[in-house]
């Protein structure tokens, strides 16, 4: 089924809306604690559980809205219901930070397997929606695979290392940003293997 196209403005509100709502409720009670059924949770915690309705709501919405849904949309949402379930079963907040190194290591993994067989599984998925040749698709998989790595990497050292509120941040703002810069900047410098949309074609 084709996407039905949507106000782009709405689209990114309903993309990034989860994850700012649950910075800016973790930012409110970050100092507090909340008690349920006898358990005692951190502020972090409930941010966290928060979280996860808000983003289903937000992927049924978009699917709704556009008729579809990505994959890669669909994996993050079943690691966020999962680790968000691990986080409140054990009251352990680790499990949700943990959560992002196990989706960039898994995006890593998967193109990497890709990549010995020869072929690239990130033109499979958005080939329609950015027309390159076969040989900058693999390229730009390559950078992307050790980008996903890093990432992971990354994530496990500072959410071991690091405040709590430090990680909250950097996974809310400097990872995302680091990825668009990183992928904007690759776009940029494989524009010689674009092609060009056939005239008299709209």
């Amino acid at each position: 089924m084709a996407e039905r196209k949507i106000n782009p403005i709405l689209k990114q509100v309903l993309e990034l809306g989860p994850t700012i709502l649950f910075f800016l409720v973790y930012m409110r009670i970050k100092d507090d604690s909340y008690s349920f059924a006898g358990t005692e949770y951190s502020g972090f915690i409930v941010a966290a559980l928060i979280l996860v309705p808000l983003l289903l709501a937000s992927t049924f919405t978009l699917w709704l809205l556009t008729g579809t849904i990505s994959r890669m949309q669909i994996f993050v949402a079943v690691m966020v219901i999962f680790f968000g379930g691990l986080t409140a079963w054990f009251n352990d907040e680790r499990f949700f930070k943990m959560k992002t190194t196990i989706v960039y290591g898994t995006f890593a993994v998967i193109l990497g397997i890709g990549l010995m067989r020869g072929k690239s599984l990130l033109q499979w998925v958005m080939a329609e929606a950015l027309p390159m040749k076969p040989e900058g698709w693999m390229i730009l998989t390559r950078r992307l695979t050790v980008m996903f790595a890093a990432l992971a990497v990354v994530n496990e050292i500072i959410w071991r290392t690091q405040s709590t509120e430090l990680w909250v941040k950097l996974e809310t703002f400097a990872m995302p940003a680091a990825l668009f810069l990183f992928l904007m900047v690759n776009f940029m410098a494989l524009q010689r293997f674009m092609i060009e949309p056939e005239a008299g074609k709209d």
